[in-house]
């Protein structure tokens, strides 16, 4: 090996940089982080929608959130950099009756831990997002605190912090190898050069299934691309108004500067890593959309300001975090299926307290292990859009 660390972490994104930030303020800084781009951050972090939500189905999620949203609240005192939180509220519309029983409770549990959540009239949904139809819906769950933030500012205020107390990233390092021997973690080779280490962490995100195939894991974290389309300015939904999803549809929309950000996620779109627009599903958005907010027929789409990202699914929707029962040394951080941005504060905290303390303890994460999917099938993460 040509060089050494204590803790190899695989990834550049936010995820990478909260682990490498809650290591160095903890005292570990022999850590580096390999990027594989030429630039640090250029992955699914600055590709994402950037919603922070408490409203989960799991209370795991929901504490993930709960410690996340107080951090990013005052990251720029705490961590500095930008994190631009702005809590403009998730508002969830529900048309279904069973679905409509299954928020309600929701609401009770998010409620029993802490989170400020209401249950809505239709017409007084409405009230918050001019020219939203209310034909069919049930009520809806409004989290005034939810929003949205700057997942680049973010992701580069803990980079940069972290390297301020000594950690290192190298660029263009994408990992060719993760050695082992009598089942543990002994190096990773990159392009950047062989590194030796004991602790590696698997932060790279759509890529964390191909990354832990180089240590002889099935990590089930698969790529699927989201697809986000821009308006024009847009001056008939005036800002701000939350971050609002048609739960029935999937269709979901929030204010990006004077015009709107909108999209929904293709269900039969198989696995890959296109991070190409796709321009044939905008009809589908467009028909489900105008359907609940017909308003929009009269924004002009951006087509330069499209874009789409990748999300890091697992099958039950739920990260897989900590370390992995079949390798010493090895730890997964990924597999976040949308919800990266907004637990990144938790789980870089937890990640660190896995390699320094011996088990992460501020938030139970035992049924977000890997096992899990050993074993007979738990509950998933239902609030996914």
């Amino acid at each position: 090996m040509t060089s050494a660390a204590e803790v190899v972490i695989v990834g550049a994104g936010v995820m990478g940089a909260s682990v490498a930030y809650h290591l160095a303020v903890r005292g570990c800084t022999n850590v580096v982080i390999l990027e594989k781009g030429e630039a640090e951050i250029g992955g699914s972090t600055a590709r994402s929608a950037a919603g922070v939500r408490h409203q989960f189905s799991s209370p795991t999620n929901v504490r993930l959130s709960r410690y996340s949203i107080a951090r990013l609240r005052a990251f720029d005192e705490e961590v500095g950099g930008h994190a631009e939180l702005r809590q403009v509220g998730y508002l969830l519309l529900v048309d279904d009756p069973e679905d409509w029983a299954t928020y309600q409770r929701n609401v009770a549990m998010q409620r029993e831990l802490g989170v400020r959540v209401e249950l809505l009239a239709p017409a007084d949904a409405a009230r918050l997002v001019p020219g939203m139809h209310t034909d069919g819906l049930l009520g809806a769950t409004f989290g005034p605190d939810d929003g949205y933030c700057d997942p680049y500012g973010v992701a580069l205020g803990y980079l940069r912090a972290a390297q301020r107390m000594g950690v290192r990233l190298q660029r263009s390092a994408a990992v060719t190898t993760i050695e082992t021997a009598g089942g543990r973690v002994r190096g990773v080779g990159s392009a950047g050069g062989a590194i030796a280490c004991e602790v590696v962490v698997n932060c790279a995100g759509a890529w964390a299934g191909e990354v832990g195939a180089m240590a002889g894991l099935d990590i089930p974290v698969r790529p699927y691309r989201r697809v986000i389309y821009m308006t024009k300015p847009f001056a008939q939904i005036p800002g701000p108004i939350p971050l609002t999803i048609d739960v029935g549809s999937g269709f979901y929309m929030r204010k990006e500067g004077e015009g709107i950000l909108m999209g929904k996620s293709n269900p039969d779109e198989p696995s890959s890593f296109n991070t190409g627009v796709d321009w044939a599903w905008l009809d589908h958005v467009l028909e489900v959309g105008l359907a609940r907010f017909p308003v929009l027929e009269a924004a002009g789409l951006a087509e330069e300001q499209c874009w789409a990202g990748l999300y890091e699914i697992t099958p039950d929707h739920n990260p897989i975090l900590g370390r992995h029962p079949e390798l010493e040394g090895y730890l997964d951080a990924s597999g976040f299926s949308g919800h990266g941005i907004m637990h990144s504060p938790a789980t870089g905290l937890l990640i660190a307290e896995e390699i320094l303390d011996g088990r992460a303890h501020t938030i139970d994460i035992d049924e977000l292990r890997i096992g899990r999917f050993a074993r007979a099938a738990g509950a998933a993460e239902k609030n996914v859009y």
